[in-house]
């Protein structure tokens, strides 16, 4: 089967090149292969459907920019077609004074990136959201918004379908073959350019084709603990004050689109790549590799990896990670967060050579291959003006 541009992977990442590849080279075949059933089944359909704002990241970092421009065109995406869109705000809350140095950073690489944030006082936190703890100060996020992942999703594949582009689930990636021949299920495909957008798998198959020689792919586990009560006690997106030595952002309070809350999540490390419950999707090649990485790192206790791990364990205990997220907030039934979410895996590139987790966004490859090696948090909100830049940088 011949196109002149082959996708591999259905996560939003994946819709998206394909969205911005259609606009880019009109007329161009374009084929999308996903392993699964149906697109959006990883990382992309179970994540927080946080449409972050960008001020966490470093003005010299692609997060920063694509994460900044992302929010604005997500915004308009689901504005214009319809789709859900819960405009509840952040708010980073202080729990000591310590804290309100991190808030003053946090302002001021917003204001750098030409992020809206707004440092203000309590009281103007409570007018906000009146069941916020915070420390004297707040930062104050209002474009921040939740969405369904799942529905812009399956938009973008109707959308796709509907004006040309081939999309085939149950086809698995198995092989390259020679040169842009590969075989996924039981096809051969062959392609102008193949675009790697495998998540998880994406550092293997990029090694097939000859890249992410430093690199591989670590996974880490998120849930939530959800809110089953009928009321609605919270209104607005509650974080705290991120450890900057530390690869994640910490506990929040998440507000899905429907106004349900949540606490976490959790980033625990997996031990094999779709290690969502029981031994579903196990691996014992995958097990065996990813141990002697996560053991490595254990050992040298590289980036703090053994500390981080073994806090972020802790948060399968309910009790312990109630009463941490309970530090943002008050009046609010602890009982009520007695139910587990559908646990997400998160494809983290590791640099194998220095022993550290990759932070921003990494692409490689030529004039027949590119490849998304790291497309982590925020991707999902980065993802329209990502999928720009990769076209127009290795796309042409």
């Amino acid at each position: 089967m011949n196109s002149d541009f082959l996708i591999i992977g259905g996560g939003i990442i994946g819709l998206a090149i394909a969205r911005s590849l259609q606009v880019r080279h009109p007329g161009a075949s374009i084929t999308l292969i996903e392993k699964e059933s149906d697109v959006a089944r990883h990382a992309s359909g179970r994540n927080s459907g946080v449409l972050h704002a960008g001020f966490y990241y470093s003005a010299d970092s692609l997060k920063a920019k694509f994460c900044r421009d992302g929010n604005q065109a997500m915004h308009e995406y689901c504005k214009e077609h319809g789709l859900k869109l819960n405009p509840c705000q952040k708010l980073v809350v202080a729990k000591n004074a310590q804290d309100i140095d991190g808030l003053l950073e946090l302002k001021r690489r917003g204001d750098v990136n030409g992020v809206p944030v707004e440092m203000i006082d309590e009281k103007q936190a409570i007018a906000i959201e009146p069941n916020v703890r915070t420390y004297q100060q707040a930062l104050l996020s209002p474009t921040t918004a939740t969405v369904d992942p799942l529905e812009i999703c399956q938009h973008l594949r109707g959308q796709l379908v509907a004006s040309g582009v081939r999309m085939l689930m149950n086809h698995p990636y198995r092989a390259r073959i020679a040169n842009n021949k590969i075989l996924a299920g039981d096809t051969i495909f062959e392609a102008g350019r193949i675009i790697n957008c495998a998540g998880l798998y994406a550092s293997n198959i990029a090694q097939d084709f000859g890249f992410a020689q430093d690199f591989t792919i670590l996974p880490f586990k998120g849930i939530y603990l959800k809110y089953t009560g009928s009321d609605k006690p919270l209104r607005t997106l509650l974080y705290s004050v991120p450890d900057m030595r530390k690869p994640f952002l910490g506990t929040q309070f998440a507000i899905g689109v429907d106004g349900s809350i949540r606490i976490g999540p959790s980033t625990i490390p997996a031990f094999w790549r779709e290690n969502y419950s029981g031994l579903s999707n196990f691996k014992v090649h995958e097990m065996l590799e990813i141990l002697r990485w996560q053991i490595t790192l254990f050992a040298r206790n590289s980036f703090s990896f053994r500390t981080f791990a073994l806090e972020e364990m802790r948060k399968y205990s309910k009790r312990y990670l109630v009463a941490h997220a309970f530090e943002m907030a008050k009046n609010l039934d602890a009982s009520k967060f007695n139910e587990w979410s559908r646990p997400g895996i998160r494809a983290q590139l590791l640099n194998t050579k220095t022993l550290s987790l990759v932070q921003d966004f990494v692409v490689e490859g030529d004039d027949k291959t590119v490849h998304v090696l790291n497309a982590v948090s925020p991707a999902f909100t980065s993802s329209l003006p990502f999928a720009d830049w990769v076209t127009q940088q290795w796309l042409r």
